[in-house]
């Protein structure tokens, strides 16, 4: 998707990485709100991990929210699966009986990319818009003509200036694995960029897991801002 040059609000809100948070999602909605966005795009997986698909593609119907295409989104509109874990595979099989056919139309009508003027967004990375995941980066990842790219996928929130070039991963809304439990999105506001956190009511997006007979450890990583194994990760910058 290319959006004509200048057409980018002043006050956007920049999320990602939901994965079926809905009590994030509506925390760092509101938040961006009173921070004065009146826009917001997500840079994909709205889907995945959660226990809440349906609710949080709902929400983001309602605000107008545009997707991009998330890897996770991605097995939902293509009737593929993950192949890197088992526990991701049977967390979309179970999406899929969780999300109706108007969500999964919106799904499908994400965009691969969003691209305006000098400013990337992508979920992945600009190789990979989908499925590449950046964990370290330098002035090289900046392609021809881009001066400012907007990340996803890694749910670790950074920002970096290479000279005139911005570098950004939001960080994620529903599963931050950075060490920090709190809800994670960027606001861009005439081409100035803020990082934000935000407490939300992980207890209820965990009782809400349970309820749906999700197996306890998928949850373990919440509390602690972490993957399901616990880990914490980084991005790198050289």
């Amino acid at each position: 998707m290319r959006i004509s040059s200048g057409s980018i609000p002043r006050v956007l809100a920049i999320l990602s990485d939901i994965h079926a948070n809905l009590a994030a999602l509506e925390a760092v909605l509101a938040d961006a709100r009173a921070r004065g966005c009146d826009r917001f795009i997500c840079l994909g997986d709205v889907v995945g991990y959660n226990a809440e698909p349906e609710e949080c593609c709902r929400l983001l119907m309602e605000n107008g929210v545009v997707n991009i295409l998330g890897n996770h989104d991605s097995y939902i509109t293509t009737g593929e699966n993950c192949t890197r874990s088992k526990v991701v595979a049977g967390i979309i099989d179970d999406h899929r009986t969780r999300l109706s056919p108007q969500s999964i139309a919106w799904l499908g009508r994400s965009a691969p990319l969003i691209r305006d003027g000098d400013v990337l967004m992508v979920h992945g990375g600009p190789d990979d818009p989908l499925d590449q995941y950046v964990r370290e980066v330098d002035a090289t990842i900046f392609p021809d003509d881009v001066n400012v790219l907007f990340v996803g996928h890694t749910h670790v929130q950074i920002s970096h200036s290479f000279g005139e070039k911005l570098f950004c991963n939001p960080g994620s809304v529903g599963q931050p694995r950075d060490g920090d439990p709190r809800a994670a999105y960027a606001i861009w506001h005439d081409r100035q960029l803020s990082l934000h956190r935000v407490d939300y009511d992980i207890e209820r997006t965990i009782a809400v897991m349970m309820e749906r007979g999700y197996e306890p450890f998928l949850a373990r990583g919440l509390p602690q801002g972490a993957q399901i194994n616990g880990r914490i990760d980084t991005i790198i910058v050289r």
